[in-house]
């Protein structure tokens, strides 16, 4: 009796094991989605600031928010300023586009040039470094 069950669950077990055997064609063993590929620090900045940048471009409520709540560092945010004021000049000359453009060029970069430029927060350390005194 219980032989007689176990039956379909074994015929399911074969044909999903006999379809992994199989060239990958839509299942088993084949990646469903590239492997992320890890970031640089210059990457990261790249992207937030040029995010930014689009923000305030657009007028968005929340371009008005802080470097520390952007997530960007001091150095950053400096960047982050020089590629805005760029950008808004480009944008009166060419319009939206030319201007987002310009933003991802430049803060590309800048924060290449830079090293990422992460080192320049007041609060920023290395990770597995000691807090500072009194911290």
């Amino acid at each position: 009796m219980i032989q007689a069950a176990l039956r379909p669950a074994r015929a399911a077990i074969a044909a999903v094991l006999a379809g992994c055997l199989l060239p990958p064609v839509a299942g088993c063993g084949a990646p469903r989605e590239p492997a992320p590929r890890a970031s640089s620090p210059a990457d990261v900045c790249a992207r937030l600031i040029a995010y930014w940048v689009r923000e305030a471009l657009a007028g968005s409520p929340w371009a008005g928010l802080d470097w520390e709540q952007k997530g960007l560092s001091n150095e950053q945010y400096a960047i982050h300023d020089q590629v805005l004021v760029a950008a808004r000049a480009e944008e009166r000359r060419s319009g939206r586009a030319a201007a987002e453009g310009l933003a991802e060029r430049e803060a590309r970069r800048r924060c290449e040039a830079a090293g990422g430029a992460t080192g320049s927060s007041e609060n920023w350390r290395p990770p597995g470094t000691a807090s500072a005194p009194g911290e």
